[in-house]
């Protein structure tokens, strides 16, 4: 399944995405100004945009309206706007790493 792992607010209303199966990318959402709605129209505000959220691996804003991540991220690679992230995979320290509790020490 794919969730959005992370969001970075690049000015007005683009928004740069990365993916869990490690795909990035940049998204213009200024077509939602052309959209009418009253989950739509608080989005408009470049202030209220910027305070998208992730929750349960989707885009979010305060008053609800979300966006499908697989539906992002699909539309995404069809534009050519995903590229593999360069950032490396993120390993505890073995301090941090968990032991199963059925294994002596």
């Amino acid at each position: 399944m794919i969730e959005v792992i992370c969001i970075r607010r690049l000015g007005g209303f683009t928004l740069e995405l990365e993916f869990s199966d490690r795909t990035v990318g940049a998204r213009d959402f200024e077509f939602l100004l052309q959209r009418i709605g009253p989950m739509v129209t608080p989005l408009k505000d470049p202030e209220y945009f910027g305070r998208v959220f992730i929750e349960d691996g989707a885009l979010t804003w305060p008053n609800g309206y979300d966006w499908d991540p697989i539906a992002l991220h699909d539309e995404m690679k069809a534009e050519g706007l995903l590229r593999q992230s360069h950032a490396a995979e993120y390993q505890p320290p073995p301090s941090v790493q968990h032991r199963d509790p059925r294994q002596s020490r």
